[in-house]
């Protein structure tokens, strides 16, 4: 009996313990569930905005010389001075000689030409003497042969002397190249022949370009043809064109310079389907420098900003609001995301121009979303938008203030 007890008693406290445990666990109240509603995402947004504005088309190009010559001996001799400025960016004035050949032998024959014109006025004076004492001596010269009146003399006389004009012409010029000159202000681009050195007709001695004048060949898209308003094959008038804007980083800073669109191609590039121009940069080395003095060099590769025509209460948004495949996304009344399919008629680095799907006072989202679906709760903020200046629209301020 005791023992009985002894094994009992613990199964009696164990069946006690988990009926106590069954019955709170079943008479506990029910927790209390509380639905949380997902956060909106904050994103910056600005208002569809209408205005008259001026078009501007980004491209770009490669700045190259108007004028480019190769430096070339057009006579034979030994190179006997070369000038300080016949160097790599040496600037060359029109007239100076870059380079000097020996002109002695050149002297010489100048010499001799002139001899030679000399001799031959004596021979037409003689002809043209001998002529007047033959037709003097004819009783009849109205009758009387060439021959005997001495005009096939005379001729050859005269023909002499026009040779040897020509040789002493030929003779000055010759001497006359013996000094390499350009008739341009530039600047030298390669040296290649020294002092010393022998040349003869045709040897290459370097390359210089005129810096009076710049171009920058531009390419452009059909839509960015429409945004210019210009055809195909446009010629600007003397001293005209659309205003072009040029920028590139150098030496640390964005430098801008000033030019002109002055003339688009006639035909439209096969291989790229793109309509190429030709805009102008005037005194880029002296007078159009950029704002901190610096030259738009040759070689250089520059963005181009072309001012375009100009459109009349068009909707404009910041370019950050429109989306891949021509989309926008909005924030409706209920502040939820709307995706909108929009045309669009010009977009530039700055703004959109939308012609439809959109009306003025809309607000459109100019931050990135995620994984954005249709619905989904926001919260928008305000920021400034600048067209001047699109640094300016990244300040963000709150909605209403």
């Amino acid at each position: 009996m005791k023992k009985l007890i002894q094994f009992g008693a613990p199964i009696a406290i164990l069946g006690a313990g988990i009926g106590i445990f069954a019955l709170l666990h079943w008479s506990k109240p029910e927790p209390e569930k509380k639905e949380e509603t997902p956060r909106p995402l904050t994103v910056f947004v600005d208002e569809v905005r209408q205005s008259d504005l001026n078009l501007t088309v980004a491209t770009g190009g490669e700045v190259r010389a108007r004028t480019g010559v190769d430096l070339t001996a057009q006579v034979a001799g030994r190179i006997v001075s070369i000038s300080p400025e016949f160097i790599e960016g040496g600037i060359v004035e029109p007239g100076h000689a870059l380079v000097t050949i020996e002109d002695t032998d050149y002297q010489l024959a100048l010499s001799q030409a002139q001899v030679r014109v000399a001799g031959a006025k004596v021979g037409l004076q003689q002809a043209l003497a001998d002529a007047d004492v033959a037709r003097k001596q004819l009783r009849d010269a109205s009758n009387a042969s060439d021959l005997a009146l001495r005009r096939p003399q005379v001729a050859e006389a005269e023909a002499r002397l026009i040779a040897a004009n020509a040789d002493l012409q030929q003779a000055h010029l010759n001497l006359a190249r013996t000094r390499i000159t350009l008739p341009f202000t530039g600047r030298v681009t390669s040296k290649e022949v020294d002092v010393g050195q022998f040349v003869s007709p045709g040897t290459r001695l370097g390359h210089a370009f005129a810096t009076e004048m710049v171009e920058v060949r531009i390419s452009l898209s059909d839509s960015q043809l429409a945004s210019l308003g210009l055809p195909i094959g446009y010629v600007a008038s003397p001293d005209d064109g659309l205003p072009v804007t040029f920028s590139a980083e150098v030496a640390g800073r964005t430098q801008y310079w000033q030019g002109h669109l002055v003339r688009l191609d006639a035909a439209i590039d096969p291989r790229t389907r793109m309509l190429f121009g030709i805009a102008q940069v005037k005194s880029p080395y002296e007078d159009n420098v950029s704002q901190f003095g610096m030259p738009l060099a040759v070689g250089l590769y520059v963005n181009a900003e072309i001012s375009g025509q100009r459109v009349k209460n068009a909707n404009v948004i910041p370019r950050e609001a429109l989306r891949a495949g021509n989309k926008v996304y909005l924030v409706n009344s209920e502040g939820k995301l709307e995706i909108r399919q929009v045309t669009v008629t010009h977009s530039s680095t700055k703004q959109a121009v939308i012609k439809e799907g959109l009306a003025v006072g809309e607000q459109v989202v100019v931050s990135s979303i995620r994984n954005p679906i249709e619905g989904m709760a926001l919260e928008p903020m305000q920021y400034a938008f600048d067209e001047s200046a699109i640094a300016d629209r990244h300040r963000p301020r709150p909605a209403g203030g």
